[in-house]
């Protein structure tokens, strides 16, 4: 049998992962694993390229990520699980990288401006930060992954990723496979209240949330605001909750698209039944996060053993790339 291909990607822990994190990546992480060699990664060291000044939070968040992962489906016994800092090869590599990344690279990531502007409120004149696609590189070539799973605002990095391995193949001869992205299909996810769903506007609903806490939410979600009175004719092209349909409960979104319009389904009624169907794809997560939330000395050993195998590989990698640089052994 052929030897699978190898995938890298990983979550910052800033916060509870949310409905956008599990259509957007987590579910297609879950299918991969059928694929591909897969290693996820706590990505604790990216959380501090934005979120330095207060890493009160980075402990807990990463605990809680993990349950979810496993909650929603990623198996150790397939994938391998860890924790970025605790892979202190990431930081070599980052460093060797480096010193061979022009400068203009990283100053003209659209990610890197676009950032800038979304997080005013901080202080992104850092070298952490301007660095943050040099540290991406060396997380995916020190497992040499041949394709990375993004959404399309990280594509940029990726490609990124591959000049600087055509740049370190060519100085020292050929080390790193060149990876490819492979593009998850994200569909459109606004926050309860309109927005971008994100942490930082308090507008998600987490995985972990409770069934009334999940009906809570989707009861105050925004809705075609043309419309005053039950009867009246919907808009369903304009409404969040419509959009929310489309991706949790496929099967009805005609019958609601047309009792919407006709003004025959009022948005109280629409609002329960999604919140409904939410609830009962969420379920199955909220059982098997509890088993796992019970047993955390299983937990500890499944990160344990994720670690040591994520340090093995990355040791055999570096291994290659100092003796390519003519560096001590």
């Amino acid at each position: 049998m052929a030897k699978r291909k190898r995938i890298l990607s990983g979550n910052r822990p800033t916060g509870l992962l949310h409905l956008g994190n599990y259509v957007g990546a987590l579910r297609n992480w879950v299918r991969l694993q059928d694929e591909y060699e897969c290693f996820f990664m706590v990505a604790d060291w990216h959380a501090l390229t934005s979120d330095y000044a207060d890493p009160s939070g980075l402990e807990l968040h990463t605990s809680e990520m993990i349950l979810d992962w496993l909650a929603v489906g990623l198996d150790p016994e397939r994938s391998t699980l860890f924790i970025q800092s605790k892979v202190k090869q990431h930081a070599e590599l980052n460093l060797l990288l480096s010193m061979i990344t022009p400068l203009p690279w990283l100053e003209r990531c659209p990610t890197y401006k676009d950032q800038i502007g979304q997080m005013a409120n901080k202080d992104l004149g850092t070298h952490g930060f301007l660095g943050y696609p040099v540290l991406q590189a060396a997380d995916i070539v020190i497992y040499k992954a041949h394709a990375v799973p993004v959404g399309e605002d990280q594509v940029p990095h990726v490609e990124m990723c591959r000049e600087l391995v055509r740049r370190f193949n060519n100085f020292y001869g050929e080390v790193f496979p060149e990876p490819q992205h492979i593009l998850s299909p994200v569909p459109k996810m606004l926050g309860v209240d309109g927005r971008k769903m994100s942490k930082s506007y308090d507008n998600c609903i987490y995985l972990k949330d409770s069934r009334p806490t999940v009906q809570k939410k989707v009861r105050t979600m925004v809705t075609d605001p043309a419309r005053v009175r039950r009867n009246d004719p919907g808009h369903p092209e304009v409404c969040s909750v419509f959009d929310y349909h489309k991706i949790f409960n496929p099967d009805e979104v005609p019958q609601i698209e047309k009792e919407c319009r006709a003004g025959s389904l009022g948005c109280v009624d629409c609002k329960t039944n999604l919140g409904e169907k939410i609830n009962r794809m969420l379920d199955p997560f909220r059982e098997k996060r509890a088993v796992y939330q019970r047993e955390p000395k299983r937990v500890a050993k499944i990160v344990q053993e994720g670690n040591l195998r994520a340090q093995t590989e990355a040791e055999a990698t570096l291994a290659q790339v100092r003796e390519a640089m003519h560096l001590p052994a």
